[in-house]
């Protein structure tokens, strides 16, 4: 068995400088550590119980494989905040039949990121 102690999604952009002014800047993302220097720096962002690392510089389109799912608080606030900051919406917050509330925007690079809340009611704030 293997027993993960931490763990980060690695990015590799096509501009790194601006997947790094939309996570850093237009998300918020708090900064972990930096490494490097000049334009393909690395930068380790805070993503919950784990890290996203924006780092090198990609020369093709990322392929269409790879989704981000980050639970937030608020998805209405959020949304509104990050229209405010050009962020592409790609859909509002809508309530699922699951009963979660998601809403959809895209990176730079066109990665697609699932904000997600988890409504007070729902069962997996709830454990038996």
């Amino acid at each position: 068995m293997v027993h993960v102690l931490s763990s980060r999604v690695l990015l590799k952009p096509r501009d790194p400088q601006a997947s790094r002014d939309f996570y850093g800047r237009t998300l918020g993302l708090s900064v972990y550590r930096e490494f490097g220097t000049g334009p393909e720096r690395g930068t380790v962002y805070f993503l919950g119980g784990g890290f996203l690392e924006i780092s090198g510089r990609a020369v093709s389109p990322p392929a269409d494989t790879l989704r981000l799912w980050m639970q937030i608080e608020d998805c209405a606030a959020a949304h509104e905040e990050l229209s405010e900051r050009g962020a592409r919406i790609l859909r509002p917050p809508v309530q699922e039949p699951w009963g979660l509330i998601e809403m959809w925007i895209e990176d730079p690079d066109g990665h697609r990121i699932v904000l997600t809340e988890v409504p007070a009611d729902h069962p997996l704030r709830y454990r038996p």
